[in-house]
């Protein structure tokens, strides 16, 4: 009796934690979910750091984005970059990335241009710390699509200011 108690007991704790490990999978998928993933970060542009814009080098600064989705074009609309400081930037226009395409976020005043793959912030300021940060980008719905931290002595090894998260 204490056998067969013991083996529902065990049975019930098994099923339990079944069940609990299924309702933490697709959760933890799916915030990945997103077709679009960081790529990597030029975090810190070469040359000395000169926010003017003019003459200042904040366009060397770029995040990569690429949509990995092998059949599905993501407009990037309403998409938003942020830093660990809260400094955000909330892609405000039309621009679709086919499927293996990406664009990159890059600092300063420019023309954005889906032949060049290209968006600028319209901001002279850095976003990213040259010691370490942590970039997100969330979907138009607020959805977490993908996350990475970073420190310069852990994550740059060569010292080039480029970090690649996804290849």
């Amino acid at each position: 009796m204490h056998v067969r108690r013991a083996l529902t007991a065990a049975a019930t704790a098994a099923s339990v934690l079944a069940l609990g490990l299924a309702a933490a999978a697709p959760a933890q998928a799916a915030e990945y979910s997103s077709a679009l993933k960081i790529k990597g970060v030029q975090y810190d542009a070469p040359g000395s750091d000169s926010n003017k814009c003019s003459g200042g080098n904040t366009k060397h600064e770029y995040l990569t984005i690429k949509n990995y989705s092998r059949t599905a074009t993501v407009n990037l609309k309403g998409y938003v970059v942020k830093d660990a400081a809260g400094n955000r930037f909330t892609f405000p226009a039309t621009h679709k990335l086919q499927p293996g395409d990406y664009i990159k976020l890059r600092g300063n005043y420019g023309t954005d241009s889906d032949a060049k793959n290209v968006v600028y912030r319209q901001n002279c300021n850095f976003i990213w710390n040259n010691d370490k940060d942590t970039i997100y980008l969330y979907k138009p719905s607020g959805a977490r699509a993908d996350v990475h931290s970073y420190t310069k002595k852990s994550h740059d090894r060569d010292g080039n200011g480029y970090i690649t998260y996804h290849g």
